[in-house]
């Protein structure tokens, strides 16, 4: 008997499991694989003798109390401390604690609500048996309906409906129906059921996890779950899997299912997998045949138990017991539907930039008297305090201007008039040099601030130059597309630019000169919004998904489109400058992919495009130029890289084009793509085909398949996702 690793585990790194062990995670989901899921043999027997076999056992398994008897000696060795070794043998939790804290991060902005109460009279009666069932099955509906809507579809009919049953013979009910006949006693629990083809009637093998509700589920005392509870859940787990593998329809192709045990206080999980063709009937004794399967070839897993709703009967949604049971019908619902369209890793790594706003807003309300306007003892009121900058270099050694946390900057903005500004943190990357910031009018909305050079330290040095590019040119191209009326949110938007007052004597001659003070005139760019760079994003959290891979060929497009209508191109597409951006005004838990940095963007003939060995275009490599799909082909080149496709770091030009010439030549990009999505690799197959050409990319295309795959059939035919006005 296995009580611990699955077979087909999915990721390699370490993690703690619920009972303190280490083992495997298994919180990766794949196209082909799925976390939570043993795949470790085929589920449906090839044999006419395994089939009628099993048709026997089903038929012959109907006494649950001769199946607890065969079982609990069993149940109890591995369920219970030896008195005589003192020696532990406990079943394992089917969940690592570092899976329930991510889905505890991912369901954050997600609102569970429960509005049957679960009764917690002391005394049993009927009419609170009746309320029992129904807090019962209200809290089983949230809890499929939340994670559909959250990971599968928003809209649309829900694919399943929960059903009452007392045995596994027995015909399904709806609760109210059970309670009008009533049969309530007889319930042993309900069942998630899966609504597939025209059939009326319910049949077992349509069971997606199964439920029971007992009076009691503790062994005595202890805070664990009893051997009648976990033998019960067992007999209900074994009559599931014989009645999917005897299914015409075989709808799944899965060897374990998920059980909950629940009262009115509790609720623990238990998983039963393993494959029945090793199942070596008995047919004097199937009780006993069973249970040999079960010890020797089957994996069973044992959660904590914890409690479910508090004493008011409201569920603890965000506490341990809950999570185990969203977890479990998580994994159900992917057995029967497949992977979700968003995963519980991208969804979870929002919490960082909520957690981001929410430092904002706790910084502003501690600070709210110091902020706006900004005072300090010995100074009239309106008037830039003289800050210590002792740290920060002399302008002869070096051009960047370095900023502290709190620092306050007034800007002369031509169009705007002077605005402030507050330093909140600092983004350190290339060759700029960027900060968090917030506005003093509006200080509850984080912007990004470009810090350029002081005016005498333009020297032709590339550190210099880089500065100007970040600054000064992005801020004309910026300003290029908002004079032709190019607005999009797949694309920055300028809020301020101009340059530094500082306080104190100024020995500027003029009021457009400057004089050698460090802040005097240094040109600054204020844009929202702030995000991520993908850089950052892979090396924290790995390669994308289908679903954030899609998504961000999409968001891009729809950016570089938009700048296309103005006959601008970007020039510099790169992990470093495409940020990662949670979507506060959009879907709930909607993130946005937004190209940066158009500073080194291409507005005519003359202009030329940043060289990156790794990423630019192979025209831009060759002749420093750009062709009209350059943009696009280093948009592959990204996508190949988030996606964990190799890329060497490249030396020469030489090389970094040999590179390109042997990866569209063997298709290796179309290939590591293909893998994620049919979708990608048909965009990078039509990248190829424009490589050089003078033909311009067909964005309007790609965007409108990208928005089906990204939004859904229904979305996209309601009108245009891409929400930008064009001139």
């Amino acid at each position: 008997m296995k009580f611990g690793f699955l077979r087909n585990d999915l990721d390699s790194s370490p993690g703690q499991s619920l009972d303190g062990s280490f083992r495997k995670s298994n919180s990766v989901i794949s196209t082909h694989s799925v976390s939570g899921i043993s795949s470790s043999s085929k589920f449906f027997p090839t044999s006419r003798r395994v089939y009628k076999a099993l048709k026997d056992c089903g038929r012959k398994l109907v006494d649950q109390e001769l199946f607890k008897q065969n079982l609990e000696d069993w149940v109890l060795e591995n369920s219970c401390v030896e008195h005589v070794t003192g020696e532990q043998s406990f079943f394992r939790s089917p969940f690592l604690i570092d899976e329930l804290r991510k889905l505890d991060l991912a369901l954050e902005g997600v609102l569970f609500q429960q509005l049957y109460r679960m009764p917690c009279s002391l005394y049993a009666s009927k009419a609170l048996k009746e309320d029992e069932y129904l807090a019962l099955e209200d809290f089983l509906h949230t809890i499929v309906n939340g994670l559909w809507r959250t990971f599968w579809r928003k809209s649309g009919p829900l694919p399943f409906f929960l059903s009452c049953s007392h045995h596994p013979k027995s015909k399904f009910y709806a609760v109210e129906k059970a309670i009008s006949r009533g049969r309530l006693e007889e319930l042993r629990g309900l069942a998630l059921i899966s609504k597939i083809g025209s059939d009326l009637k319910v049949h077992w093998d349509q069971v997606v996890q199964f439920a029971l509700f007992r009076q009691d589920i503790l062994s005595g005392n202890e805070l664990r779950l009893s051997t009648s509870s976990i033998c019960e859940a067992l007999f209900y787990g074994v009559h599931i899997l014989i009645s999917r593998s005897l299914s015409k329809s075989r709808t799944i192709e899965s060897d374990s299912v998920f059980l909950m045990v629940f009262d009115s206080k509790f609720g623990a999980v238990v998983k039963l997998g393993g494959d029945l063709g090793k199942l070596e009937l008995n047919t004097a004794d199937p009780y006993q045949s069973v249970v040999q399967w079960i010890k020797c070839h089957a994996e069973v897993f044992v959660s904590s138990v914890d409690r479910i709703w508090n004493k008011l009967g409201n569920a603890n949604w965000r506490d341990l017991g809950t999570l185990q049971v969203l977890l479990a019908t998580f994994y159900s619902i992917i057995q029967w539907n497949g992977p979700p369209r968003k995963s519980i890793a991208s969804l979870a790594s929002n919490h960082s930039l909520r957690l981001q706003k929410r430092r904002i807003e706790c910084r502003l309300a501690e600070n709210e008297n110091a902020l706006v306007p900004y005072h300090q003892a010995g100074f009239q009121h309106g008037e830039i305090v003289e800050l210590d900058h002792s740290d920060n270099h002399p302008v002869k050694n070096s051009s960047r201007l370095k900023l502290k946390q709190g620092e306050i900057l007034l800007l002369e903005d031509q169009q705007q008039g002077q605005k402030s500004f507050q330093i909140q943190e600092s983004f350190i990357g290339g060759n700029s040099f960027l900060y968090g910031a917030i506005s003093l009018d509006y200080p509850t909305q984080l912007l990004t601030l470009y810090a350029g050079a002081h005016p005498s330290r333009l020297e032709p040095s590339w550190e210099d130059m880089s500065l100007w590019y970040q600054v000064q040119r992005q801020t004309k191209v910026l300003n290029i597309l908002k004079q032709q009326g190019i607005s999009s949110k797949y694309l920055p938007e300028i809020i301020a630019s101009g340059r530094l007052l500082h306080s104190g004597p100024c020995k500027k001659q003029s009021p457009s000169g400057r004089c050698d003070h460090p802040w005097c005139g240094t040109p600054v760019l204020v844009t929202y919004p702030v995000g991520e760079p993908l850089s950052y994003v892979v090396a924290k959290d790995g390669p994308f998904s289908s679903d954030d891979a899609l998504r961000c060929c999409r968001d891009c497009l729809a950016g570089l489109r938009s700048a296309a209508a103005a006959n601008v191109q970007h020039g510099d597409i790169s992990p470093e400058n495409i940020i990662r951006v949670l979507d506060t005004q959009g879907m709930r838990n909607k993130v946005l992919y937004i190209p940066i940095s158009w500073g080194r963007a291409v507005l005519e003939d003359k202009d030329s495009p940043a060289i990156n060995l790794q990423f630019s275009s192979s025209h831009a490599l060759q002749h420093g130029k750009l062709c009209p799909a350059s943009d696009a082909e280093s948009l592959v080149y990204l996508l190949f890289f988030v996606c964990g496709g190799t890329m060497q770091q490249q030396d020469s030009i030489e090389s970094a084009l040999q590179w390109r010439e042997k990866s569209w030549a063997t298709r290796s990009i179309q290939q590591q793509l293909g893998e994620l999505s049919p979708l990608l690799k048909a965009f990078a197959d039509y990248v190829d085909s424009l490589c050089g050409t003078p033909y311009p990319v067909d964005y309007d295309i790609w965007l409108k398949r990208l928005n089906k795959a990204v939004d859904g059939a229904v979305s996209a035919d309601r009108g245009k996702m891409i929400e930008e006005v064009l001139p």
